[in-house]
């Protein structure tokens, strides 16, 4: 393969994993979806919403975050009713952090956001370049350099 693509797909990542084109897409996502959903709580969400309940410090290498900015950001959750601490079963000193069903409902609210704006933006694409688009990022995304496999 042209080691020219493997430069264009690098370039295009740089872009995607910028931390200002992450809080803007963030920012756009929790627009009006109150006061303690925002760019900055939002990888919160999202990362308890994959990870199911966790620790601060567990949580914070998921999201990109040091452990005292996801207890302040999850303390704002906590007052909106999106979180909750539980004691850690396997460490009754540890808390974990754990989604409500108000959390939930909202990362579902998130995601579907995500997913009415991805198809909005590939609406002009033929739908069979959509469809394969969508299969080789799955395929790379799990085949790829960010497969754990290839982290390892």
């Amino acid at each position: 393969m042209d080691t020219e693509v493997g430069r264009d797909i690098a370039d295009a990542l740089g872009v995607l994993l910028k931390r200002s084109t992450r809080q803007e897409l963030h920012r756009a996502l929790t627009a009006g979806m109150g006061e303690a959903v925002d760019e900055l709580t939002y990888p919160l969400l999202s990362g308890l919403a994959r990870t199911g309940p966790c620790s601060a410090a567990d949580l914070a290498p998921e999201v990109g975050l040091d452990r005292s900015g996801i207890t302040r950001r999850a303390s704002r959750l906590e007052e909106a009713g999106l979180v909750r601490r539980e004691p850690d079963p396997s460490d009754q000193r540890a808390t974990l952090l754990a989604l409500t069903d108000a959390g939930e409902r909202t990362v579902q609210a998130l995601r579907e956001r995500l997913s009415a704006r991805i198809t909005m933006s590939l609406a002009s694409w033929p739908a069979d370049e959509a469809a394969a688009f969508a299969n080789s990022l799955r395929r790379f995304v799990t085949d790829g350099p960010f497969s754990q496999a290839h982290l390892r």
